[in-house]
């Protein structure tokens, strides 16, 4: 929780003055039972229907400025907590989106979704309460305590008693529910994750008719985390009842004790009730009490939670390169015996790649599932660092490059196309945020998006709904492409992102990309080999090594993997 109070720091003001009100409202109440003494011991003993009128209306003004003190306390806690939990909420958001492609996948996103809502909404509730009981219950309680001293030392000393039992009940409870409420997120992630999948891929769950099992897998973790509130509950549902019984044994005690005071002289009926009333105090405190221990148990977990996010941070991939290479002599992109290993895989994903793409060249990489096609193609715009050997930009060392820098030079066009809630307009300029109106209708021509765009009404103005599900699986294949080409990158990574595209549109992009590309180095990974028999150099992968690496016709006289994969697409030119 201390890691998380830097964002409480602009609320220091709100942060003081919450409690500080409080305070004051605490002041205030317990001059309350001192009053009704005097009106029980003077205004009724006395028969002073004008000393209790004015007794009654001091009560009347402290009940009027202690409520003033407890809505001013409210609304600067509600602002500490909801302008802490705001910018948490934005620091937390801004250090997921530094994360790289391995802490993500770690991380998960499930996880993830949850530390963003529920864990901070319950973090935001922890410092509400903290600030308006945190320190207004012990000042009642400890201070309730010494204004029965003032009064009657040996009734008082049935508070000496009781609070140190009530402290011990509480805190108990608290320690432990702490771990419990821990697992209770954990177990809320678990259903989130199984919401996530239904809804993402409720298609695929009604094809093969699994809706039933489905049910019964959420049924099942539903009523995990359902078990595990209600026992979690159990235990923290018995502070109230322990507390009453503990406070409520003390007040028999005290009217016993009382009784026998006023009998022998030594207190008055006024002092009496006001011993009770403070108790009574006592106990409304720590019922009070126990509800902030709860939520602060809540809060601290999900505190510790959200901390640990801030403590997953890239790894320093930076290294000492000697020297540069000249990037004009030897080649635009160079990988050097590059391998990847993904952190915590049993062995390499990629081992020992070599190649030299130029300037403008088009490089086709092909392979079997599984063979390391996206990996390869995800170490250029540093989505993972290469774990040996070495990637050479230019003449420079691809580590040698920020991210900025890096990902101005690339656009990609991922496997799985991804448009964004907005407009068509608005998606295109994920791409350029300058673009103009030309240079988008160049980049969806490229594309062959054009049809798609001029048959949705508002054509660049058109609504694109969330993930785009108002398109088909082709429409965004193109609409991602030419988001990623009206940037005009300099390299233009294609990861399987025309697999929905028929072959005649197939064929058009490829030809639209052959007469617009001038400089651009291109990278398409594809299943198909039609899609890149025509790339200036073919690479073929097979388990995460280059099998083979060449022209179409050189790859057809020498390699089998790459002979393999095309005949069992064409197969009547292996007979011919």
């Amino acid at each position: 929780m201390k890691k998380l109070m830097i964002y409480l720091n602009e609320y220091k003001k709100e942060a003081v003055l919450a409690p500080l009100f409080k305070l004051l409202e605490a002041f205030f109440e317990l001059l309350v039972p001192l009053v009704m003494a005097n009106i029980i011991d003077r205004g009724i003993a006395d028969r002073d229907m004008g000393y209790i009128g004015r007794m009654g209306l001091c009560l009347l003004v402290l009940a009027l400025v202690g409520l003033i003190s407890s809505i001013t306390a409210q609304f600067f806690a509600a602002k500490a907590a909801v302008g802490f939990s705001s910018k948490l909420r934005q620091a937390l958001f801004d250090h997921i989106q530094g994360l790289d492609y391995t802490n993500v996948d770690k991380a998960g996103t499930s996880t993830m979704i949850t530390r963003m809502t529920s864990d901070i909404n319950q973090v935001q509730s922890g410092v509400n309460m903290t600030l308006r009981l945190f320190l207004r219950s012990p000042i009642i309680v400890f201070g309730a305590m010494i204004m029965a001293f003032t009064i009657d030392v040996k009734s008082a000393m049935v508070f000496v008693a009781v609070i140190p039992l009530l402290a011990i009940t509480v805190f108990g409870i608290m320690l432990g529910t702490r771990p419990l409420y821990r697992k209770v997120q954990e177990r809320l992630d678990a259903v989130l994750q199984i919401t996530r999948e239904n809804l993402t891929g409720v298609r695929v769950i009604r094809a093969f008719h699994q809706e039933d099992k489905e049910e019964e897998a959420f049924k099942e973790n539903n009523s995990a985390l359902a078990a595990l509130q209600m026992y979690v509950g159990r235990i923290s549902a018995c502070t109230n009842p322990l507390t009453y019984i503990v406070v409520n044994s003390a007040i028999i005690f005290l009217i016993y004790i009382g009784a026998i005071q006023v009998n022998a002289g030594a207190l008055t009926q006024g002092e009496v009730v006001a011993i009770i009333n403070y108790m009574s105090q006592i106990l409304v405190e720590l019922v009070k009490l126990a509800n902030l221990i709860i939520t602060m148990t809540k809060a601290l977990a999900s505190a510790d939670r959200v901390a640990s996010v801030f403590d997953i941070v890239n790894e320093d991939t930076s290294y000492a390169v000697e020297g540069t290479r000249d990037g004009g002599a030897e080649g635009y992109l160079i990988f050097e015996h590059v391998s990847l290993t993904y952190s915590g895989a049993g062995g390499e994903t990629l081992h020992d790649i070599s190649f030299t793409a130029n300037r403008g060249d088009t490089v086709g990489i092909i392979g079997g599932t599984g063979s390391g096609k996206t990996s390869l193609i995800n170490l250029i715009p540093k989505f993972y660092p290469v774990t040996g050997g070495a990637i050479y930009l230019e003449g420079r060392n691809l580590m040698d490059y920020t991210d900025d820098e890096l990902r101005a030079k690339i656009g990609v066009v991922p496997q799985k196309a991804v448009l964004f809630k907005g407009t068509v307009r608005s998606n295109m300029q994920w791409g350029k945020p300058d673009a103009t109106d030309g240079e988008m209708w160049d980049a969806i021509d490229i594309a062959q998006a054009r049809e798609v765009v001029e048959g949705k009404d508002g054509k660049l103005d058109a609504l694109i709904t969330q993930n785009g599900k108002n398109l088909s699986g082709g429409q965004r294949q193109r609409l991602t492409i030419a988001r990623a080409l009206v940037r005009k990158p300099e390299i233009l990574i294609l990861d399987d992102s025309v697999s929905a595209l028929d072959y005649a549109t197939d064929a058009k992009l490829r030809a639209a990309l052959s007469a617009a590309k001038d400089t651009m180095t291109t990278f398409i990974v594809s299943q198909r080999a039609s899609t890149i028999r025509n790339a200036d150099m073919i690479i073929v992968l097979e388990d995460g090594e280059m099998a083979g690496i060449g022209t179409h016709e050189e790859l057809l006289k020498n390699c089998n993997v790459y002979q393999e994969i095309y005949y069992s697409q064409y197969p009547d030119e292996e007979k011919a």
